[in-house]
Parts: C-alpha cells; structure tokens; sequence
C-alpha cells in the first residue's frame, strides 16, 4: 500500500480506547551534531524502557504484554538494519499486527515516542507535505535520467536514450549503469554536437508526452528539470505537466542520492 494511501487509513481510523498502537520518530542522522556518539540508542533504549517501566508500575498486565511485542518487533527491526541506517526511523505498530510500518528515511524528524489510542502522525504529515512523491528529471544531451521519490527516498530510476540512427528515444538497453559512467554514455563528437543543436526542439519534444505519461502513471506531485538551460527549458515548454522547479546545472553523472538531496534540499 502507498503512502498517501496508509495516510488516508490512519488519518479516518478511530482511536480505540482498549488497544494502543506505538508511533516512534527517532532521528538517526550521523551528521547532526547530537549525535556523533550514537545517542540515538539511548534515546531508544529509554524510550522503549521508560514505557515498559509505567506499564510495570500501573499494573496493567495485558497492556503490558501487548507492549513488550510491539518492542520485541520495534528492537528486531533496528538490529537488521543498523547498519543501513540514514537520517531517521519511523515506525508504527500495535500488538496484534494489524498495523506494522518501519522506515528508514533520509530527512530529518525529531525523536519522540508514543504509546496511546491512536498513531501519531503530525511529523509524518508535514514531511508528506514537504516531500511527496516527485520525479527528479536530468537532461544531457542524448541521454535523460527520471529519479523517482518519495518522502525523499529514491523508489526507482529510468534512463532514456536517443537513438542517434533512429532519431528515438529509448530505454536505456541493459541495467542502469553506474554514477560514476553515466557520463560516458553521452555522445561528444563535435559532428553529433552540431546536429544536436540543430535538432534539440524536435528530440526533446518527442520525449516530453513520454516524460508526461510516466508522471502521470506515478502519480508525481512534484517535477524538477536539471539541466543545461536550453535544455530543461524546451523539456518544460514542451511538458505538459506543471513543473515546481528548474535547476540549471549539470548533474546527470552525480550519485543518485546526492542528487535527490541536492534538488530535495533535503
């Protein structure tokens, strides 16, 4: 299930004043000043214990069991993917699974936990906001990356190539090459630069109707172009998709998650 799905389910379910469900923001993110010694295992280890040990004290013997599963999941989760880890967890769960949802995120929250009769999804909501589902699309010259995003995270890359013979774009034959070559693929010849000039309009607007399908089959909220200047501007008079922003600069040979953070400004 989508996000933007889960959201809507949460947003109508009713708190329920028998069964509580645990909602944790734990920020993780090595760069934050706070937490050069890990600090996000204490906060953890007291979060999880500071609830296990009110359960303990009122007494309440199947609440508490019903909170010592959740932090057997919540404890199993973060172990397989300590070392994985980006700027931030989030997770939510109730005890009999009915709700089970563990992210890894590279934007930031503020740690908090809870446990009571309903999720809690004030943080997430405003990083929904801020960050929906967009397409990052990078142009240079016969090739055009698609970076899909969504709460920040890349969930799919797409690369077009033109087909000098042809004259047509194409999927990108064979798995996407690396960062690190991505530029190689692109065509420098001066002969194929003099009749790129002469026919950038018509190739990128043969692409353009393809650009628009594709955000419209995933649902894009948001469209960034990057790229040279004249490049990225004939993608979006041509597009009929609105796009949020352009950014004239070069960056189809740079790491995936650089870019999103980079146009994200995450």
């Amino acid at each position: 299930m989508k996000m933007e799905e889960l959201l809507k389910k949460w947003r109508h379910e009713s708190p329920q004043e028998d069964n509580r469900v645990f909602s944790m923001y734990l920020n993780t993110d090595k760069a934050d000043p706070d937490q050069q010694g890990g600090e996000w295992k204490i906060h953890l280890k007291n979060g999880l214990n500071g609830f296990e040990n009110y359960l303990n004290t009122d007494g309440n013997k199947e609440e508490l069991e019903s909170f010592l599963k959740v932090k057997k999941k919540v404890k199993k989760f973060i172990q397989e993917e300590e070392q994985s880890l980006k700027k931030s967890i989030i997770i939510f769960a109730s005890a009999d699974d009915s709700i089970w949802f563990a992210e890894k995120l590279q934007l930031p929250v503020e740690t908090d936990f809870s446990w009571d009769n309903e999720l809690k999804l004030e943080q997430l909501n405003t990083l929904r906001e801020k960050f929906p589902t967009t397409g990052v699309i990078l142009t240079q010259q016969n090739m055009v990356k698609v970076i899909k995003t969504d709460l920040g995270a890349i969930i799919g890359v797409h690369l077009f190539e033109l087909d000098i013979d042809t004259e047509d774009w194409r999927d990108y034959a064979g798995p996407v090459p690396s960062e690190s070559n991505v530029g190689s693929k692109i065509t420098q010849t001066d002969q194929f630069k003099e009749r790129f000039q002469a026919n950038k309009k018509r190739w990128y607007n043969q692409l353009a109707s393809e650009l628009d399908f594709l955000a419209k089959e995933s649902n894009w909220e948001k469209i960034y172009l990057v790229g040279e200047p004249d490049e990225v501007n004939i993608l979006k008079a041509k597009m009929q998709k609105e796009i949020h922003e352009v950014i004239h600069k070069n960056m189809l040979d740079h790491e995936d998650a650089k870019i999103v953070d980079t146009v994200l400004k995450v």
